[in-house]
């Protein structure tokens, strides 16, 4: 019977985690069982890797029956497997080989150098199976793994039985795919100051990235031609940001080559997150590089101006203080925190706000000082989108039991900043059904940002050795 391999989602992880139960059994008698027995998945930060995108999963008729987990690397320029699992009943099927060479594919896609794990030595379906897909062990001494081995002595795992393994990942060829992410974004508050003599409104926000988004594919055709592959509901091809972005740094910067391009749609459209924003942004950023265009960043920002207000601090790539239409950024340090979002699944249209009668349009001017106190934090679309819109009031209504909830942007979604993790989880999972819930970390530095790095290296020095 086929299997197939996509990313896992949410409502996945208890059946990964029993996954991860069943494969531990095989391990009964071993060595290290005492300490397997022991290690059971963290269902809560399996539930952060699958919104980040980094599990995939391996379906039978729509059922999991394995998995693959990815992780921040232990080295620079490395990503690292920290679970792969199958279901003993689904063994000897090449099920596990599916998944980590997917999981090798796109880690290559995405500039990663080298792709590492831990695993026990003597076990044939560990370092034996690792071997044959590309992996070699490495000195463990290396410093790059004292968090893994710190964590191995936390759980009670014998050092002994520990072997770690990487495998080199080639740079990609001009012809092939590459992944770039797309992180949303929110509105820690939003206030209208005055309106413009062209007809735009002056505003002030504070723009906070986030650690989970969408992600664009990208491969360079030489005819020239623009092209997105997959189909995105609601949003025709050519009135794609995405579409338009690619094709203004193309007449800007003379490039002759065009692009395939794939977009992985997490955000929901029109829920004040700008998803379509940070597309485009991305679409520049990748395409710079990959046209080998050259244009710097502020070359860069002055294009996204002209494709939306939104697009320069995605192009810029850090939480940023915004003024003027929300080009003008001043990066901010923000506190280390967790936010839930949620998207009451109705469709805010911006222009009908900003036409509103009741809407605030000449707010006193707010300060940094007063936004990091605390003082500065509403939302000026928030009284006519309540008004308006019953289900983002809904949701407003229900988030706001757990603290102070806020509308991003124009909305319609909402959220609600907490201190920690286990604070934010804990609503996301009393959400009710009527609402779909995220938890997401807040950024200083932008995932796409990261990325570029990645490439960059890679393209710099792509036959660099594994470890310097």
């Amino acid at each position: 019977m086929a299997v197939t391999i996509a990313r896992a989602v949410a409502a996945q992880v208890p059946a990964l985690c029993a996954i991860e139960r069943a494969a531990v059994e095989l391990f009964r008698g071993h060595r290290a069982w005492p300490a397997y027995e022991a290690m059971a998945i963290p269902p809560e930060l399996l539930e952060v890797a699958v919104s980040r995108g980094l599990v995939w999963v391996a379906l039978e008729q729509d059922a999991p029956v394995g998995f693959v987990w990815l992780q921040d690397g232990m080295a620079e320029g490395s990503v690292e497997i920290a679970e792969i699992d199958v279901l003993p009943s689904h063994g000897r099927r090449g099920i596990g080989a599916a998944l980590l060479e997917h999981a090798c594919a796109w880690a290559r896609e995405t500039g990663y150098r080298c792709i590492d794990l831990g695993t026990l030595a003597d076990v044939p379906w560990n370092a034996p199976f690792y071997a044959r897909h590309g992996f070699s062990t490495v000195d463990k001494s290396d410093p790059a793994f004292a968090r893994a081995r710190e964590r191995d002595r936390e759980n009670g795992f014998p050092d002994s039985l520990r072997v770690f393994m990487s495998r080199p990942l080639a740079a990609p060829r001009p012809d092939e795919w590459t992944a770039w992410p797309a992180p949303a974004k929110l509105n820690l508050f939003l206030r209208i100051v005055g309106r413009r003599a062209d007809g735009y409104h002056d505003l002030q926000t504070v723009f906070r990235l986030l650690d989970w988004g969408d992600e664009l594919r990208v491969r360079v055709r030489q005819d020239g031609a623009i092209v997105r592959v997959n189909e995105v509901r609601g949003v025709p091809a050519e009135a794609d940001l995405v579409v338009r972005a690619a094709r203004l740094l193309q007449a800007e910067a003379g490039a002759t080559q065009g692009a395939a391009i794939v977009v992985d749609k997490r955000v929901p459209m029109g829920g004040g997150l700008g998803g379509g924003s940070s597309d485009a942004a991305t679409a520049l950023v990748a395409l710079n590089h990959l046209w080998g265009c050259g244009l710097d960043e502020d070359a860069l920002a002055g294009l996204a101006h002209r494709l939306g207000a939104d697009v320069p601090v995605f192009v810029r790539g850090r939480s940023a203080w915004a003024e003027g239409v929300g080009e003008r950024l001043t990066p901010i340090p923000l506190p280390r925190r967790w936010y839930v979002v949620l998207d009451p699944r109705e469709h805010v249209p911006t222009a009908a706000l900003f036409q509103a009668s009741e809407l605030t349009r000449n707010a006193p001017p707010a300060t940094i000082s007063s936004f990091a106190s605390g003082e500065t934090a509403e939302n000026a679309f928030e009284p006519v989108v309540r008004a308006r819109h019953p289900k983002v009031a809904a949701a407003l209504d229900w988030l706001s039991r757990f603290g102070r909830a806020r509308l991003s942007g124009s909305g319609g979604c909402v959220f609600l900043e907490t201190a920690s993790f286990a604070q934010a989880r804990k609503v996301v999972r009393e959400c009710p059904p009527a609402f779909t819930a995220q938890l997401a970390a807040g950024l200083e530095v932008s995932p796409l940002h990261r990325a570029l790095a990645r490439h960059r290296a890679r393209a710099a020095a792509p036959g660099q050795p594994l470890r310097a």
